[in-house]
């Protein structure tokens, strides 16, 4: 027999929640085949199955948080196991026969606690339900074996509540809108985990340190030159694309260089000045917002940088991310031009001292040598911790980026 527990993935890594479950009760899995998905702050993690049998127990249910090193399930050596799923039947069945004999002598409320108690559910299920004021024998699962989970109550709605506030409502006075409850109208969806870390880091950001953040605008028209013409010797090359980011990527390297402040971070009373560029690019995934790392992207060329990007942006959407590939970035670039975004102020991660905001390239009227022409211009925000980077390193280090961007020839001097 082999007890299947949720690894250490990471030493701030203290606990997950089930993902998903690939295999069921009663299939048979082979050593080192992957069983479950646990989500956690960071990363999606796959916990294998380090003997082969069949899966004869699932003590954790989809949705349900699990603490490093807790046995979520049992795989059994042999063909024949999947016996435990039939022991666990009876035992639901038998279980409501002492209580219903006990019913009569027990207090008024206890009629309700005792039918809860009967009900098959997991503990995530059971919150839940306590937390809308949801009788779990109400429910139907879908669950086969009757187990209640999550999506059943979720689904179930709330109509007891709703029952129970009328009346105080009424006996208080004017109606106060509090949307708490499942409707028509109100969709319920509970937060991910990813997405609580997002927000509470980004909270964490805001409070903990002094941001502001500077503008710039980039005139594009000899970048966006010197790509077509180079785009196809470079694509037959290299079999990737030049990219934007590549160019940016380049040039903020050369913009750390020139301004040490802003490739930093403070520890305690210290600061810490780092002499290696890491370059953390932000990318969108359907659960939410995830910085993979460029490493060393000063001593990398055009290619091995887009090649990097392209290959993070792929796991980062296949949800096969590690922690090695987002762990110690120095300095992050985010483009919310990619969603059409004109001008916005990026929130900076984690301890990093900079974020570098990229945006919508659009054709205005800009004045050159006297002249109104229609350019294609970027505007471009750089948020920063005012407690070690001075107005005049920030606006450097834009500038910087600006005129690098603005000359592309000039980034090969700085390579």
């Amino acid at each position: 027999m082999a007890e299947i527990k949720v690894p250490e993935l990471a030493e701030s890594i203290t606990e997950g929640t089930i993902a998903q479950w690939v295999r069921k009760v009663g299939d048979r899995v082979e050593k080192g085949e992957f069983i479950v998905e646990l989500e956690t702050d960071k990363v999606n993690a796959e916990i294998i199955s380090e003997e082969a049998g069949v899966l004869t127990q699932i003590l954790a249910e989809e949705g349900d948080t699990v603490l490093v090193g807790q046995v979520i399930a049992v795989v059994e050596a042999g063909e024949g196991a999947p016996a435990a799923p039939a022991a666990e039947a009876p035992k639901a069945e038998a279980a409501p026969a002492p209580v219903t004999a006990a019913q009569p002598a027990t207090p008024v409320a206890a009629p309700e606690e005792t039918s809860n108690d009967r009900v098959v559910a997991s503990p995530a299920a059971r919150k839940l339900a306590r937390e809308k004021g949801i009788d779990l024998s109400a429910i139907s699962p879908v669950d086969p074996q009757g187990r209640v989970r999550v999506q059943d109550v979720a689904a179930h709605g709330t109509a007891p509540v709703a029952a129970q506030a009328a009346p105080v409502a009424a006996a208080n006075g004017p109606v106060v809108f509090t949307p708490a409850a499942q409707s028509d109208r109100v969709t319920i969806e509970k937060m991910s985990r990813r997405r609580q870390t997002i927000a509470k880091r980004l909270l964490e950001v805001k409070q903990s340190t002094a941001m502001l953040t500077t503008f710039n605008e980039i005139d594009m028209t000899n970048i966006m030159a010197l790509r077509k013409r180079k785009q196809e010797e470079f694509v037959k090359a290299n079999d990737i694309k030049l990219g934007f980011m590549s160019f940016f990527t380049k040039a903020v390297v050369a913009a750390l260089k020139k301004y040490p402040y802003v490739n930093a971070q403070i520890v305690g009373d210290e600061i810490h000045l780092n002499n290696f560029f890491d370059i953390g690019i932000a990318v969108s995934t359907e659960e939410g917002l995830v910085v993979p790392v460029v490493r060393d992207a000063n001593s990398k060329n055009f290619a091995e940088i887009e090649k990097d990007i392209a290959n993070l942006a792929k796991k980062a959407r296949d949800k096969k991310l590690g922690l090695n590939d987002m762990a110690g970035g120095s300095f992050t670039i985010t483009n919310g031009g990619v969603f059409g975004s004109l001008m916005s102020t990026p929130i900076m991660n984690g301890t990093q001292a900079g974020i570098l905001g990229m945006h919508s390239i659009v054709n205005r009227p800009v004045a050159i040598d006297g002249q109104v022409e229609i350019r294609p211009m970027m505007y471009v925000a750089l948020s920063y911790d005012h407690r070690i980077i001075d107005g005049k390193d920030s606006v450097g280090f834009l500038k910087t980026v600006k005129e690098l961007i603005e000359n592309p020839e000039d980034l090969l001097l700085n390579s």
